[in-house]
């Protein structure tokens, strides 16, 4: 089994009780055992509704995308995909989710001493 990386594209205002989408994913991640997360706001960008949404205009919720990564063998991938997809299911406006192989070119633990 391979790496992959598997990315979920939500909004910043994406919110279910009263806790924000991206963080509840990347918290979850974490209790799961993943190696890791990252979030990434987005400066802009649309999606189904196609309403372009961008921090250069001043809005009271700020709404960009944000994209939740994250890079793991395959089948722990696997396994917290399943375990978060019930969730991801209920979510109102629901979301987009990507996976793909990729080769892990170098990963570097911290320097011991």
């Amino acid at each position: 089994m391979g790496a992959k990386v598997l990315k979920f594209y939500v909004s910043s205002t994406d919110v279910v009780n009263h806790e924000s989408v991206y963080e509840t994913i990347a918290f979850s991640a974490r209790r799961y055992g993943l190696a890791g997360a990252t979030v990434y706001k987005g400066v802009m960008g649309y999606g189904s509704s196609s309403s372009l949404h961008s921090d250069k205009f001043w809005e009271l919720n700020n709404k960009v995308p944000v994209i939740v990564e994250f890079v793991d063998e395959e089948d722990k991938i696997n396994g917290f995909l399943a375990e978060i997809l019930p969730f991801i299911n209920s979510l109102p406006k629901g979301c987009l989710i990507t996976k793909e192989d990729i080769y892990i070119v170098l990963k570097k633990q911290g320097i011991k001493k």
